[in-house]
């Protein structure tokens, strides 16, 4: 089915878009511009909204604004956006409103093959590192979903000969019917429980990525997580795994053997070496593991010479292990992005000396038992800011290799970087990674990373 011929099918119906946010709004004009009878609803109210709401009236759109937005939904087809949970649409479905959404649409009329990428860490520079290495190969590559652009309303810009590759959250796959054609589960582990019903219910929605594909897909799957290693069966396709672990090699994927990242598969069957882990410029074993889930991906379009090109360039994306500035011999990174307890561990793992930590900000209802003993292991000064500064510090505490790490509690961000600033001496790395959302003071852990980054360049 093409874009145009999915819009056909909407003559006559009645749609609506929940959510007026900068990510819907080329869905809106899209669906605008093909005639289609569309209703937009938001929680904001009009002043709110501003002008956008006077230019979608204009532009034909009927308004649903306020805090009882989402009631009486009747339309033929709702677009969910992704942070709605699909609860709140039940009684519409059961109504027989048709439930989507912009990636479920896309995946229907994109003509080119999709890589999706998932997982509860390192998603987003994989799905980085899989886009960039195939335009490196001279594909026309279209990013989006999580990171980059809304790709429903491009479609028909799309050739077969593209590559799109999207990463797709837990809130995006829940309603999902279809997979991609390459599928990559990075790990998972909690996270999204404030949002998400359950674990069960987040590891479910995970498995749409997988559970869809057909036998000529393929499914890239972390072996050492046990979760994804389970997942992995629900996939009608071509499994490849990558492994950190040195007794394990896998018949299809990759491994480490002599400082290399190696790959094999049945066209390979003694494997070959790929990447050299002293060609890696990323600091953290994590990052090892996101090569090698992005080399099994791209096996076959991706020559070796321009994947170790890459690896000795790419510096990584913004808020991941992000090096800020060298001030005084003292190294301050950015991990703004580690919104769980396994994020800031994996970010801890990837320096050999102990680091300054700064943590905390909103409770996602997860355990951070398993965040304790690392911080003692890794942490010379633990700086706590946030609403999980009281359950940070409890798990360090009453951790088994407690030995009395020191621990300071400030009320703002500017305290915990001056604090940091004031202990810190040359030869230090000092980490923001929050091991928490960002919902207690900031909009998005984006926000909460430039905050930092512009308090660590004022330091004098």
């Amino acid at each position: 089915m093409t874009l145009q011929e999915y819009l056909s099918s909407l003559s006559g119906k009645t749609v609506a878009v929940t959510g007026i946010g900068v990510s819907n709004r080329p869905l809106l004009t899209l669906l605008l511009d093909a005639g289609i009878n569309v209703t937009a609803c938001d929680k904001k109210d009009r002043a709110a909204l501003g002008p956008v709401a006077d230019e979608l009236e204009a532009a034909g759109c009927k308004l649903q604004l306020g805090p009882n937005y989402l009631e009486n939904l009747k339309q033929d087809v709702i677009f969910r956006t992704p942070g709605l949970h699909p609860r709140y649409l039940e009684k519409a479905k059961a109504g027989g409103s048709e439930i989507t959404s912009e990636m479920e649409v896309f995946f229907r009329v994109c003509p080119c093959p999709i890589t999706g990428i998932s997982g509860s860490d390192g998603k987003t520079t994989t799905t980085t590192m899989i886009a960039r290495l195939l335009e490196a190969e001279d594909y026309t590559v279209h990013l989006g979903g999580n990171i980059g652009r809304p790709l429903l309303s491009e479609a028909n810009k799309i050739s077969k000969t593209d590559q799109a590759v999207v990463e797709l959250s837990s809130f995006q796959l829940m309603t999902m019917r279809q997979s991609p054609q390459t599928a990559v589960l990075t790990n998972l582990a909690p996270n999204h429980l404030d949002i998400h019903t359950s674990m069960d219910e987040y590891v479910e929605a995970k498995a749409a990525l997988l559970d869809y594909q057909k036998p000529e897909n393929c499914a890239v799957c972390n072996w050492d997580n046990e979760i994804t290693r389970k997942l992995s069966e629900r996939s009608a396709g071509r499994v490849l795994y990558f492994t950190r672990n040195p007794a394990v090699k896998p018949e299809n994927g990759c491994w480490i053997q002599d400082e290399c990242i190696w790959y094999r598969d049945e066209r390979l069957p003694d494997g070959e070496p790929v990447l050299p882990l002293r060609d890696i410029l990323l600091p953290g074993v994590h990052n090892i593991e996101n090569y090698m889930a992005a080399i099994c991906a791209v096996k076959g379009n991706v020559s070796h010479e321009t994947i170790q090109n890459f690896a000795e360039t790419f510096g990584g994306v913004e808020h991941r292990i992000e090096l800020v500035r060298e001030r005084n011999g003292v190294r301050w990174y950015n991990d703004s992005i580690a919104s769980s307890p396994s994020r800031t561990i994996a970010g801890l793992n990837s320096f050999p000396e102990k680091v300054i930590l700064i943590a905390g900000g909103k409770d996602k209802g997860i355990s951070y038992d398993s965040l304790g003993p690392v911080i003692n292991d890794h942490v010379k000064l633990l700086i706590l800011c946030g609403a999980t500064a009281r359950v940070i510090r409890e798990a360090v505490e009453k951790a088994g290799n407690y030995r009395g790490v020191e621990i300071a509690e400030v009320s703002e961000y500017p305290d915990a970087v001056k604090l940091a600033s004031q202990k810190s001496s040359a030869g230090d790395v000092v980490i923001l990674s929050p091991a928490s959302t960002s919902f207690d003071r900031f909009q998005n852990f984006e926000e909460r990373g430039r905050v930092f980054k512009e308090l660590v360049q004022k330091l004098s």
